[in-house]
């Protein structure tokens, strides 16, 4: 949308505050309010703000930064503050001599997927984003006792989703699936698939607005990777391809097998063989790795296989006539994760698959939850970290990852995570009371 279209828009829709959005390193949306008097400006000259205050920017000597507008972003949204009109637009962050900021993660992103399209490719992405529903932010009450896809016309988590799904759709989020999850208070939605940078909008967007309507009804929503022990963890299993510039999907071959191309297996390839250095990114918290456990359809075994839940990355059957849908899933990443970073990760793996001719191992079509660790071996099976500090011992190592992030994003990140690590190793959990305190 050009900047006339927007001012026109903006007027059309009787627009009174205006939300310039962007996220931090660590995924956390931020927004900064403007007037609609003050909008034209903005969209010529950018509106400048206090980067030392953002998590993973610049330091305090280096603070002003720029938030450029992308037009192409404009949308009212459907909550009125005080009966009066509001609107969003998704900005670029830029440093003060108007050159991107390459500590932005949207930035990261773009740069990697100029490089694909510089290769004649288009990076489609589909998450599939699972969150928990409890009574309040202060407890971990459930507020229903559903399972896996259960259903009900008229109960509350049917009609709350329901609710979600038209607010999705009035953002501009078109939504394919939504269902009941298996724990108890758990649900999943999926965003249709989709050019990687507008997913990846769409997948911070939702967060918000999930977390809006769930406290519109009085409920807490959220995307902690494990917020329950004993049940099952909220993942955000991602479902990808590569099309080219002609919109043909280059992931499909007629007769293979499994239906893909060798570049499909290349790409393939390089997300196994560097997952261990980019599963800090895709999987980023502590928490993250109480969910990659055994026992509950965690995808921690560095494998892959069609129609194999049990596996990393799954190839998913399609029907005749739909070769468009051939794609990939890759099932480790969770809802905590920085989306623009997730997708530039997995993205560079894939593509250094490509440059390099990755060869994937052979696929394992069997249940590789019940492989003791004699088959695992039998069958050269890896595992993902087992902890965040683990994972980040890889990040630190890998060039890939580095490369992608850029030194300034990547030192911060290691910094952050590194310090995350030593804060769990020395905080006092509820656990160890319930264990300990009669010693």
């Amino acid at each position: 949308m050009e900047k006339e279209k927007v001012l026109q828009e903006v007027q059309h829709d009787k627009i009174e505050f205006v939300d310039l959005m962007f996220c931090d390193l660590y995924g956390n949306l931020k927004s900064v309010t403007i007037s609609p008097r003050e909008l034209e400006d903005c969209l010529d000259n950018g509106k400048w703000f206090d980067g030392s205050s953002i998590e993973g920017f610049t330091r305090i000597h280096e603070s002003d930064m720029l938030l450029v507008p992308d037009t192409s972003t404009y949308l009212r949204l459907p909550w009125p503050r005080h009966e009066k009109n509001a609107a969003r637009i998704i900005c670029d962050v830029h440093e003060p001599n108007k050159a991107p900021f390459e500590g932005d993660p949207r930035f990261i992103l773009k740069k990697v997927l100029e490089r694909a399209q510089s290769l004649g490719y288009r990076y489609l992405v589909g998450p599939e984003i699972e969150f928990f529903l409890f009574r309040s932010k202060d407890t971990r009450a459930y507020h229903d006792t559903a399972g896996y896809f259960d259903f009900s016309p008229h109960d509350f988590a049917t009609d709350l989703r329901a609710l979600m799904v038209s607010t999705l759709e009035q953002l501009g989020i078109n939504v394919e699936m939504t269902h009941h999850e298996c724990a108890p208070s758990q649900h999943e939605i999926d965003i249709q698939y989709g050019d990687a940078l507008k997913v990846a909008d769409n997948t911070l967007i939702l967060k918000q607005a999930i977390k809006t309507v769930a406290g519109d009804e009085g409920l807490h929503a959220t995307f902690m990777p494990k917020p329950i022990y004993g049940v099952n963890g909220s993942g955000m299993h991602t479902h990808q391809s590569i099309f080219s510039e002609d919109d043909r999907n280059l992931f499909y071959e007629k007769g293979d097998k499994y239906n893909l191309s060798s570049l499909a297996y290349h790409f393939l390839g390089g997300q196994l063989r560097y997952i261990h250095e980019i599963a800090a990114v895709l999987c980023p918290t502590v928490n993250s790795y109480k969910r990659l456990v055994r026992g509950y359809e965690a995808p921690i075994y560095i494998c892959w296989g069609q129609r194999n839940r049990s596996a990393l990355i799954r190839v998913p059957k399609h029907s005749e006539g739909r070769e468009r849908s051939t794609r990939l899933e890759l099932r480790c990443p969770d809802p905590s994760c920085n989306p623009y970073l997730a997708f530039a990760v997995m993205l560079a793996a894939g593509l250094e698959g490509i440059a390099d001719k990755i060869k994937p191992p052979s696929p394992v079509e069997e249940d590789v939850y019940g492989f003791d660790d004699k088959r695992l071996a039998k069958f050269y099976i890896k595992t993902l970290p087992s902890d965040l500090e683990e994972a980040m011992e890889a990040f630190k190592k890998g060039e890939l990852v580095r490369g992608i992030l850029g030194e300034h994003a990547f030192n911060k990140y290691l910094e952050v995570k590194l310090m995350e690590c030593e804060e769990f190793r020395r905080t006092v959990t509820d656990w160890e009371i319930e264990k300990y305190r009669n010693l």
